[in-house]
């Protein structure tokens, strides 16, 4: 009798003990555009420092992948995008907060080659050559720089060329990593993706954008957002948090 009264309380214990366990409160989630992720992690180390009860837990890939999986339900506070195309999208599916919506930090697009430049390339119309076999670009489907690069090819008449040659990375650090260890020709970046490898890719020209590289940040609109989110938000935007960015290479929007 007393064994089974054991059996009893124990399963009592076990089926109650995820009602019973503490919510993690001072969890920040935070899920960006890839390209964020240097910064951001610096963003969320000395954000935690002032604020040692609060914890930034950070997601990163293409912007319109990470809203996908937002919208799916994957947990996230905040959303920071590479373009105004991705959070457009999360604003007309009701993901984010459109009032916290604001524009954060501004970058460009540039061409960049292995550090040996096998092709030879000198500037953008150098991407026809013979020798230029294989060019890396984020797919524009889906990855902001992608979107920005076939905008900046088309207005320069390099399009059709550069898409006859051109593969697809899934995340803008994907087209860097394929330019680095030397699997393609060229690609294009962003120019803080390439500032972090200066020393494993050769930047060759800044590509003029015809819509500015411009990125947005945003609440997510969820039941249970954790709400020390709006103050992290509000220290991105801040000139503690903007002087960070700008060790990163981004520039005020």
């Amino acid at each position: 009798m007393l064994f089974r009264r054991l059996i009893v309380a124990c399963a009592l214990s076990c089926a109650l003990a995820p009602a019973m366990a503490p919510a993690m409160a001072g969890e920040i989630l935070v899920s960006g555009a890839a390209s964020l992720t240097n910064a951001f992690k610096d963003l969320a180390a000395q954000y935690q420092a002032a604020h040692p009860d609060t914890q930034v837990l950070t997601t990163f890939g293409a912007s319109d992948v990470v809203l996908r999986q937002i919208i799916e339900g994957a947990p996230a506070d905040v959303f920071a995008s590479a373009d105004q195309k991705a959070m457009d999208k999360a604003v007309a599916a009701k993901a984010v907060d459109p009032a916290s919506r604001v524009d954060f930090v501004r970058n460009e697009v540039v061409l960049v080659v292995p550090v040996d430049n096998p092709g030879n390339i000198q500037s953008l119309k150098d991407l026809s050559g013979a020798k230029v076999q294989r060019i890396a670009l984020g797919n524009p489907d889906s990855v902001p720089v992608g979107r920005y690069t076939r905008e900046a090819l088309q207005q320069a008449g390099a399009w059709d060329d550069v898409q006859a040659r051109q593969i697809l990375g899934q995340n803008v650090r994907q087209v860097l990593s394929y330019v680095e260890r030397g699997e393609v020709d060229a690609g294009f970046v962003f120019a803080t993706d390439a500032a972090i490898m200066k020393d494993k890719v050769k930047l060759i020209q800044t590509v003029d954008t015809p819509t500015p590289v411009v990125y947005p940040i945003a609440l997510v609109q969820r039941d249970g957002r954790a709400p020390e989110a709006a103050a992290f938000l509000d220290y991105v935007v801040s000139p503690a948090g903007q002087a960070i960015l700008a060790q990163y290479g981004f520039a005020k929007p």
